[in-house]
């Protein structure tokens, strides 16, 4: 025979599969492993959190973009609403990195949160005033009173370890849809935005990818530069190439949406905003509450619950920790609820959720660590108060935005499925969970939102419009329905019998069902400050 004769037969070991982690290895500094304070790494800790801050002002800037002008704002307020945003980010990613769950999380805001506030928008005690100025501030009143009566859910769900008894019932199985559509279900606010300005957007991604993932191939060296920072460098790259184009008058003669997406001056942020100004409670007024738009809302923070929950999921697996005990997600859900309720008091105009695109960030980097999340959360505090030059960094024209979260998003999708590792996938009843609750967690909210984008409201139209929000927001949400039905579903369809378990997954979980049963768990989820003798967690 041409070629030599045959080759030679596997050995036995090569036949077995990839050994199960309950820990992500190859994380170069984990949850409680931050960079040292070196020459050298003590600026890379700065760069990564400075990198973490970039990321996260994507969402911090597009949210208020869409909704100040509805509310009758302009640049000024836009900018004062961007700005409080962001500080309360700040202060409640702290608050979280250090009480919360102690996950590296970004807490920042939410587009669960916006069919909501639309909804307040719209509402009829507001079309009969005149002056812009007092219905943005009314309507911004109304909102805040929405927000602080909804953050009760999260607080009570959260703190009295309701979320906690939950969460027990969760498996790797039934994780798999949740965290893998907390990210994949994402993707109208990936390419679709990118495409916007594709001459820039393309670019971006490329480029990205080629410093996260093919440079660190080309060269090995002992301080891995480009894959850490490759953020910077191609927001960078790409930020200068679309200022060219601007200012030689590429868009001249565009049409007004291609100059609003593409152009580099035109965000309208840096003019608007204060050269120093601090963000304070109750800042637009004394808010105003309206039943309905409170229960309107609280039903967009239990959506916001059931998303953040993937996500921390996501965040534990890339920050190389094991997985969350569930009173250690439950105390996460409380100081979330919190966040929530500071982002009513200083007026926002958004509730607030785990950062989805950070927690692949996380991933992308391999760098896990807490410290460096809490020096990005500086970086928030810092630039709200110093408008101006966090106005800068704010005006990132958003195509480049959306090609991060084209690689972000991706990482966190692939994180639930990761768990598949832990699950018989030669089950019928494992097929059928996994492929029913992940095509439907696509299909359903793509059908709320074809009907909408048709008819301009849900399928749930009545003349209660806090009602309607109620249901058509649910079941406008990937990750909810998908996990909801996952969870369900495993719950439901199981034989009390050791096999079923362990298709499910549930025998490798079983340790993390509490905190006090794996030793690891004191290590990454303690309090503080010897806080877990009096806050004691089980």
């Amino acid at each position: 025979m041409a070629g030599g004769g045959a080759a030679p037969p596997p050995k036995q070991e090569e036949l077995q599969p990839h050994p199960v982690k309950d820990q992500l290895p190859n994380v170069s500094y984990c949850i409680t492993s931050p960079p040292p304070w070196r020459e050298f790494t003590a600026s890379l800790a700065i760069l990564l959190g400075f990198q973490h801050y970039l990321v996260m002002l994507g969402t911090t800037v597009l949210i208020p973009t869409s909704l100040v002008t509805q509310m009758g704002g302009g640049n000024e307020e836009k900018a004062k609403m961007i700005q409080t945003l962001l500080f309360v980010a700040g202060i409640n990613t702290l608050t979280q990195t250090l009480f919360g769950t102690r996950l590296p999380a970004v807490i920042g805001g939410s587009y669960t949160f916006v069919p909501t506030t639309i909804s307040i928008i719209l509402a009829g005690r507001y079309s009969n005033i005149v002056d812009p100025r007092e219905k943005f501030e009314r309507i911004m009143r109304g909102t805040q009173g929405a927000l602080i009566v909804a953050s009760t859910l999260q607080i009570v769900v959260g703190f009295s370890g309701l979320w906690r008894n939950v969460v027990r019932f969760l498996s790797p199985l039934s994780a798999v849809p949740l965290v893998a559509l907390s990210g994949f279900g994402l993707y109208e606010l990936g390419f679709p935005v990118l495409a916007k300005c594709v001459e820039i957007g393309l670019p971006e991604i490329v480029i990205l990818v080629v410093f996260s993932q093919y440079i660190p191939h080309m060269m090995k060296g002992e301080r891995p530069i480009f894959d850490r920072l490759a953020v910077i460098f191609s927001v960078a790259v790409v930020w200068i190439y679309a200022h060219i184009l601007t200012v030689g008058g590429a868009y001249k003669n565009a049409a007004t949406t291609t100059q609003d997406t593409c152009r580099t001056d035109r965000a309208g942020i840096i003019s608007g905003s204060p050269w120093i100004r601090i963000p304070y409670p109750f800042q637009w007024g004394a808010p105003t509450f309206d039943a309905g738009e409170a229960f309107a809302m609280m039903a967009a923070s239990f959506v916001a619950l059931v998303e953040s929950t993937g996500a921390f999921i996501a965040v534990s697996r890339y920050a190389s920790a094991t997985p969350l005990p569930p009173s250690i997600l439950s105390r996460g859900v409380g100081w979330q609820g919190v966040g929530i309720l500071l982002s009513g008091i200083f007026g926002t105009g958004n509730g607030s959720s785990v950062s989805v695109e950070n927690a692949g960030l996380l991933a992308m980097t391999r760098v896990g660590s807490r410290r460096v999340v809490q020096i990005s959360a500086g970086f928030m505090i810092f630039f709200s108060i110093l408008g101006k030059f966090g106005a800068v960094f704010a005006s990132i024209p958003t195509p480049i935005v959306a090609a991060l979260y084209c690689l972000f998003f991706a990482y966190v999708g692939s994180a639930g499925l990761g768990f598949l590792q832990f699950c018989n996938l030669n089950s019928f009843r494992t097929k059928f969970i996994l492929g029913f609750s992940i095509f439907m967690g696509f299909s359903i909210p793509q059908y709320f939102k074809e009907y909408t984008a048709l008819k301009f409201y849900g399928p749930v139209h009545t003349h209660a419009r806090w009602f309607n929000d109620m249901i058509n927001v649910p079941f406008s949400s990937e990750a909810f329905v998908a996990g909801s039905l996952a969870l369900f579903l495993d719950a439901t369809l199981q034989k009390p019998d050791s096999q079923t378990r362990k298709d499910r997954g549930m025998h490798w979980w079983d340790r993390f069902r509490s905190f006090k049963t794996d030793t690891r768990s004191e290590e990454f989820y303690s309090l503080p400050f010897n806080l877990n003798k009096f806050f004691p967690s089980v």
